[in-house]
C-alpha cells in the first residue's frame, strides 16, 4: 500500500519541470471561438485587451507530467480535471514559463476501493517572475484490489 505521507514528505513543493511558451494569436482565436466564448477580449485580436483563455491556459503541458523519480504506483490512471486561476493576462507573443511542481496528494475510499489523487501545479509566470495564473492538473489513480 502506498504511503501517501512519504510521498508527500518526498516530492511536494519541489520544482520539477520547467517549459517556455510564446503563445500565438491565431491559436488563441481558435480555441476561444471552439469553446464558444463570446467576450471581445478574447476572441478579438484587435482588442486592447486580447488575451488567451482560462481554457487555453490549462491546454499548457511541460514535458513531464511527474518527477523523473516519482514511484510508480500501480493501478489504474484517470484524468481528474483542470482548474485555472488567472491573476494578469497572459497575451499573445508574450514570453512566460510554466514551472510545474507537486502541490498536494492525498487519497479517498471509494466504492470500489482507495482512489490517490495527486495535484500537479504549473506557476505561469512572465519574463519578470510576475506570476500571471496557476493552472492545477488533477491525476487520479485508482488502486488495483487486492484478492
Amino acid at each position: 500500500m502506498v504511503d501517501i505521507e512519504e510521498l508527500k514528505a518526498q516530492f511536494l513543493d519541489a520544482q520539477f519541470d520547467s517549459k517556455d511558451f510564446q503563445l500565438d494569436a491565431e491559436n488563441l482565436l481558435v480555441v476561444a471561438k471552439t469553446s464558444g466564448e463570446t467576450r471581445a477580449q478574447f476572441i478579438d485580436a484587435e482588442h486592447a485587451d486580447f488575451q488567451a483563455t482560462p481554457a487555453f491556459l490549462c491546454s499548457l503541458a511541460s514535458g513531464r507530467h511527474l518527477p523523473i523519480d516519482f514511484p510508480a504506483l500501480g493501478g489504474i490512471p484517470m484524468d481528474g480535471g483542470k482548474a485555472v486561476e488567472c491573476f494578469a493576462p497572459v497575451r499573445a507573443g508574450q514570453p512566460i514559463t510554466g514551472k510545474s511542481h507537486l502541490h498536494d496528494i492525498y487519497d479517498k475510499q471509494g466504492r470500489s476501493g482507495r482512489m490517490i489523487f495527486i495535484v500537479v501545479r504549473m506557476e505561469i509566470v512572465d519574463a519578470q517572475e510576475t506570476l500571471l495564473a496557476i493552472s492545477d492538473s488533477r491525476l487520479v489513480i485508482r488502486e488495483k484490489p487486492t484478492a
